[in-house]
């Protein structure tokens, strides 16, 4: 049987969903004989737990049917229609109404660079009591009590007027609180005029490609970088050039000549992510001097710079600025919770009606009852509290987990990014970059949820690296997961799942 994996994700998840795209577009029939576990993990150079795990997720989701004694069987009756992926369905429309699919520019270019990220590296059949996912704030720390105090009491006094649409820049009370804690907690220079409000930074990233790229515009990234931002501008048509990260951030001496006319650097210099370095003044001060220079705007994303545990909190880019060449971008969703879609623009001036506009052409305006209820939250302290509070927890889970890495891994492992953020980019010394994905199989089967730093890159890196969120385990769960990490490196099954890649067969 042949099956193709796409080279995404953990190799349990990528035959699942090769093995489920079959079944959905009828290349495996109801009643069909699945091979046997053995037989094609054989084939696929894989061991036969990887596969196991993927038959019991289609086993577990209706897709298929065990009959003892005799194999695994495509279901007759399969699950919801509606789950059916969107190139089966394609394909589905094209064969019964002669129909064909054309897509813009635009659309050909997201279906080409954007793959929608899975919620967890491990199978839903299998449970995830150490999961280092990054991204996830400790959800059970959030003032809930609160913040349900203030949306209740924002729900039962809101007028008739407060439901027609808002202005696209954001709730006015909002953009003044956001304003004056950006002057005091990140000394970026700005006025609420200069603030719009979006939904999440994700929207801040994708307004900006909107108004200032045409396709085949330059753009440079950081490499590594954050693939949302990637993907945005990809979508958007750019031409991506990589600029390389050293400890100081940004090697702005890589940056090229001002002639060659990029229109926007993007640029992660209080915590780069993934790999954690924080860009020096120096460095800070010459990327404002190329910007300038190259009439190019940089694209500052300051995605969780209020988690900082080694040293005085560096300056946004922005606030150095004396051109208007910054464009400022941060969230809340990583300080308070995910679901919360909010997250602000700082702009130069002449650049705010063009946002503004570009803003309302895309969804109007961001939730009303959200932005009151958070204007509330950081008006009556609460919101400088709770960053306090998760400043203490996060730097006490940061040396937990430094302190495990180095009892039950030491000099296995390399790690980076120790200093700030909610995450640790951590090398595998002794882990290939084609074992990783076995080596992230092995561990979900313990319970551990890993992640691999290979998505951030475009050229994939030389070593085998995890992204090790904290931020949403507590002490002991991150020394419990990290030990079972050390005892599946110790135990190698994860080595036999790519034997076969090593003999060549």
């Amino acid at each position: 049987m042949f099956i193709k994996l796409d080279g995404s994700g953990v190799l349990s998840q990528q035959i699942y969903h090769a093995l489920r795209r079959a079944i959905l577009a009828g290349q495996l029939a109801a009643g069909t004989r699945l091979p046997a576990t053995r037989v094609l993990a054989h084939e696929l150079g894989v061991s036969r737990n990887t596969v196991l795990l993927a038959y019991d997720q289609l086993l577990a989701e209706g897709y298929t049917v065990g009959q003892t004694g005799s194999g695994t069987y495509v279901a007759t009756a399969l699950p919801d229609v509606t789950l059916t992926p969107p190139e089966a369905r394609v394909r589905a429309v094209s064969a019964s109404e002669g129909t064909t699919l054309h897509l813009s520019a635009y659309g050909r270019r997201v279906v080409q660079n954007t793959s929608l990220p899975t919620p967890s590296a491990v199978p839903h059949c299998q449970p995830v009591h150490y999961d280092f996912r990054y991204g996830l704030p400790d959800g059970a720390a959030f003032p809930h009590e609160t913040w349900r105090r203030l949306l209740a009491r924002w729900a039962r006094a809101v007028s008739v007027q407060e439901l027609h649409y808002g202005p696209p820049e954001g709730y006015a009370p909002l953009r003044q609180a956001i304003a004056s804690y950006l002057q005091r907690a990140r000394a970026v220079v700005c006025e609420p005029e200069q603030i719009i409000v979006v939904n999440g930074s994700q929207q801040a990233l994708d307004l900006t490609a909107r108004v200032l790229l045409d396709a085949g515009d330059r753009v440079l990234i950081e490499e590594p970088h954050y693939q949302g931002a990637r993907q945005v501008f990809l979508a958007a048509g750019a031409h991506l050039i990589t600029v390389p990260i050293d400890a100081e951030g940004l090697v702005t001496t890589a940056l090229p000549e001002a002639a060659a006319a990029a229109r926007l650097v993007y640029v992660t210099p209080s915590h780069q992510f993934p790999t954690g370095a924080i860009m020096s003044l120096v460095r800070r001060l010459a990327l404002l001097q190329w910007a300038e220079t190259a009439e190019a705007y940089v694209l500052e994303d300051d995605y969780d710079s209020e988690f900082r545990y080694a040293g005085r909190p560096v300056e946004a880019v922005q606030g150095l600025d004396r051109s208007g060449r910054v464009i400022y971008v941060g969230t809340f969703s990583k300080v308070l919770f995910p679901a919360l879609r909010l997250g602000y623009l700082v702009l130069p001036p002449p650049l705010v009606p063009l946002f503004t506009t570009a803003k309302w052409l895309a969804d109007r305006h961001t939730s009303t009852l959200e932005q009151a209820v958070l204007t509330d939250f950081i008006h009556e302290g609460h919101f400088e509290h709770h960053l306090r509070r998760a400043r203490t927890r996060n730097a006490a889970r940061r040396a937990a987990l430094l302190e495990a890495l180095d009892t039950y891994l030491g000099t296995r492992v390399e790690v980076s990014g120790a200093n700030a953020g909610v995450h640790l980019l951590v090398w595998l010394q002794d882990v290939a970059p084609r074992q990783l994905s076995a080596l992230i199989d092995c561990a979900a089967r313990v319970g551990v949820g890993l992640y691999p730093v290979a998505p951030y890159y475009l050229i994939p890196p030389p070593r085998a690296g995890l992204l090790l969120g904290y931020a949403a385990l507590t002490e002991e769960e991150i020394r419990a997961g990290v030990q079972r990490l050390a005892a599946v490196l110790d135990h190698g099954e994860w080595r036999s799942a790519t034997e076969y890649q090593k003999d060549g067969r």
